[in-house]
């Protein structure tokens, strides 16, 4: 299959883009390189541009009319900057989209998966959600998943195109063949952190040990991001079973590890992984911070045959080795 991956260029997006290639599909990407590398489209096919522009559109359709179904990767996702810029986080990922899949019906598509967001949902008493779980979200970034989502099956309803949005929280770990990770100068979750402070050889602070989960420390469902790209390539094979073209038009799926990982659980993990343990200071709780949430993932192995295979040891080893290889493929954040 060919697959047009818009942010392609990202740390999501150019993962799924290497699961395809290995899996023997071709993907052509488009990126305006806000966030994306140029580095991690080498030797791909890349068009440079912005997904509510119709003439880049025009371009890669004209190109290839062979396309069979559209990814849709691309979105600002930093969560303080969303919202200390609302406006412009609401241009980027709704009215953007909205061109975009405007678009992309005018060419024809009629397969698109969505790159969802499991932090617009409410976690149940047990910090677990499912795809029927309560949406509340809490962030300018989060609602603009919601919109995104909401309008879509609007248009999913009214025109030829069907849409699967896949919802997941953390993607940890990096491409195995080390061809792309996540390419931030700073990382904002505990694992990042944590490396940072293996980095620097001082201790990593805890916030909160007076949470109601098994240990007392926040929850969180990290998924290896060969998995979700895994899972991307399951839902764009199966799209039309799950999706058939004359019934359901639209649908969501959650990808997660079923049980989640507390914060000293990753702590303990990574001290296993690493040469020397880092060490744990405590703190209470952060203006904003929450328990957290895990999703449960029935449906992804009903539907799609998928469960997350790599442990979390193995998403820890394999974003410390693109970590201290990313300097090589991208010099401007060496060191």
């Amino acid at each position: 299959m060919k697959v047009l991956i818009a942010g392609g260029a990202g740390f999501i997006g150019s993962t799924v883009a290497s699961y395809l290639i290995d899996s023997g599909h071709e993907p052509v990407i488009l990126d305006n390189l806000v966030t994306g590398r140029r580095e991690f489209c080498e030797g791909r096919t890349f068009y440079e541009g912005d997904i509510a522009d119709p003439a880049i559109i025009e371009q890669i359709f004209a190109e290839h009319p062979d396309i069979d179904a559209v990814v849709h990767c691309a979105a600002l996702i930093v969560v303080p900057e969303s919202v200390e810029r609302p406006v412009h986080y609401y241009r980027e990922n709704v009215a953007k989209t909205l061109e975009f899949v405007d678009h992309l019906i005018a060419k024809g598509v009629t397969r698109l998966l969505f790159s969802s967001s499991a932090s617009i949902y409410e976690p149940g008493a047990d910090f677990s959600v499912d795809e029927d779980s309560d949406v509340k979200a809490v962030s300018p970034y989060a609602r603009t998943k919601v919109v995104v989502e909401q309008m879509l099956a609007d248009i999913a309803a009214a025109t030829p195109l069907r849409v699967l949005s896949l919802r997941y929280f953390n993607p940890i770990g990096a491409d195995p063949k080390m061809r792309s990770g996540l390419q931030v100068a700073s990382p904002s979750h505990a694992l990042g952190k944590l490396i940072e402070a293996y980095q620097d050889d001082r201790p990593f602070q805890v916030t909160g040990l007076d949470y109601p989960t098994r240990d007392g420390s926040g929850i969180r469902d990290y998924v290896h991001v060969w998995d979700l790209a895994a899972a991307h390539m399951r839902a764009i094979e199966a799209f039309d079973t799950l999706l058939p073209a004359d019934s359901s038009r639209y649908t969501v799926i959650n990808l997660g590890t079923g049980t989640g990982t507390t914060v000293l659980e990753l702590v303990d993990a990574f001290n296993k992984v690493v040469d020397r343990a880092v060490p744990v200071e405590t703190t209470g709780r952060r203006l904003g911070d929450s328990a957290g949430a895990y999703t449960r993932s029935s449906r992804a192995a009903e539907l799609l045959g998928w469960r997350a295979e790599q442990p979390i040891e193995e998403g820890i080893q394999d974003s410390l080795t693109w970590f201290a290889r990313r300097g090589q493929m991208l010099p401007d954040l060496a060191g």
